[in-house]
């Protein structure tokens, strides 16, 4: 990373500039595809009390951005200030935001592509100059994230939508029944966690600093339909023995049997995905589990969930060199060999796909095609400073939030990295979650 008292060289600026126009101009490709691929009421309706309407997702994002790339980097003067409470995530909860006097979608995108324009001049003219917001591009790697992560949420939204399919994408690869081994032993001892010196990492993903982890095992890869569905006709949604006290009260409340968005159909499973109705695939990493269920099954099977620690070791320690990496196969960035990020396709890839993207351990698609529920709740790392405000993750942290790792299929590359780390409510199917499970080495 830039040494921050020296402002950077020609190229190093010239390549952070096009790094941070690329991300950008993806991120806004995205929100254009899933605000133009449906029309009226499916944008300014609210399908879930989960999620927002699409329509305040787009003006967010443009608000967003104006705030920190024309504001605060630029030091312009606000373009709509009176929009910025309609638009301000903790002020109105998703529930409330249908009833109030949102943009209308041609107003929220001219406001988005003006704001737009204006950042991209910014970009131009911006000196990497060493303050916290511009140091290697940070304020504009932000904003690319914040967008993708609401592209992310827009997707959900298009799920829980009601109606015929709206999107479409080439399936993955068909990939060779996995053979392999059903787990890898992670080996005892302190390793490096979280980062210092990711130039585009979030305040909850720093500072660096070493963990010490007892030797565990860890599946292979995620937990598939087909396992899932043996827990389902076991019994495992009707047997108290496998569930916390919280967990078992909210699935008899809400009568959960099954992932979301399963219904049983006579002898055989089916799905909807994105306004298709098909089968089940028992080789897909399952999808749409809350932590309940994922923990829930962890113990029907005699494992465990990994603690985040764990799974970070898993996914970053490379015996070789005794170091961290940046992801599961290297430093380099994603390719679409690696993982399944970005919206490229709409499901996740069979599971043992991506040999590519292979940890030194042998733990594979780590990254992408489906989060990862852990144990932990989500903390502050120790030295954790707020940066650049307290909303994104100070707030949240405790124990009523526990930690996702990996990313999805819905996870562009930008918002995805062997540190980054998400979190949510144990109770939460909507999102694109999974699971893979583990055990202590001491209990072989």
């Amino acid at each position: 990373m830039t040494d921050p008292t020296d402002a950077p060289t020609t190229t190093t600026a010239e390549a952070l500039r096009e790094r941070a126009l690329a991300t950008l101009v993806t991120a806004r490709e995205r929100t254009t595809l899933l605000t133009s691929c449906v029309e009226g009421p499916d944008l300014t309706a609210q399908v879930s009390p989960l999620m927002s309407p699409l329509v305040w997702d787009l003006a967010h994002i443009g608000n967003q951005e104006e705030q920190w790339l024309l504001r605060a980097v630029a030091g312009q003067e606000a373009i709509r200030p009176e929009i910025d409470s309609l638009y301000d995530a903790f002020e109105h909860p998703r529930s409330e935001r249908p009833s109030l006097p949102l943009l209308s979608p041609a107003e929220a995108r001219r406001y988005a592509a003006d704001v737009r324009g204006r950042a991209l001049d910014v970009l131009e003219r911006t000196a990497f100059d060493g303050t916290r917001l511009t140091e290697a591009g940070f304020a504009f790697g932000m904003i690319a994230q914040h967008e993708q992560q609401h592209d992310e949420t827009m997707l959900i939204t298009h799920q829980l939508r009601k109606g015929p399919q709206a999107l479409t994408a080439p399936d993955p690869e068909p990939a060779p029944l996995f053979t392999g081994p059903a787990e890898v032993l992670v080996p005892g001892g302190p390793f490096t966690m979280g980062t210092s010196t990711e130039p585009w990492a979030l305040d909850n993903e720093r500072p660096a600093h070493r963990r010490e982890v007892a030797p565990f095992f860890i599946d292979t890869v995620p937990v598939t339909n087909g396992a899932y569905r043996a827990f389902i006709e076991d019994g495992g949604y009707h047997d108290p023995r496998w569930w916390t006290p919280e967990g078992w009260d909210h699935i008899r409340r809400h009568t959960i049997t099954a992932p979301l968005f399963w219904r049983r159909d006579g002898g055989q499973w089916l799905r909807r995905r994105f306004g298709v109705t098909e089968a089940v695939p028992a080789d897909e990493p399952v999808l749409h589990v809350c932590w309940y269920e994922a923990d829930a099954y962890a113990r029907w099977a005699g494992r465990r969930l990994p603690t985040e620690a764990e799974w970070e070791k898993a996914a970053r320690y490379d015996p070789a060199g005794d170091r961290a990496m940046r992801y599961p196969w290297g430093d380099a960035d994603p390719g679409p060999e690696h993982a399944n990020l970005g919206q490229r396709h709409l499901r996740p890839a069979p599971a043992g796909s991506y040999p590519a993207g292979e940890s030194p351990l042998g733990v594979r698609q780590l990254i992408g095609d489906v989060w990862e529920w852990t144990s932990s709740d989500f903390a502050p790392y120790p030295g954790f400073r707020a940066f650049p405000y307290r909303e994104y993750s100070e707030v949240f942290f405790g124990p009523d939030y526990k930690v996702l790792r990996g990313g999805s299929f819905a996870v562009d590359a930008v918002a995805c990295r062997g540190t980054f780390r998400n979190w949510d409510y144990p109770i939460r199917r909507q999102i694109f979650s999974g699971f893979r499970t583990a055990r202590s080495a001491e209990a072989a």
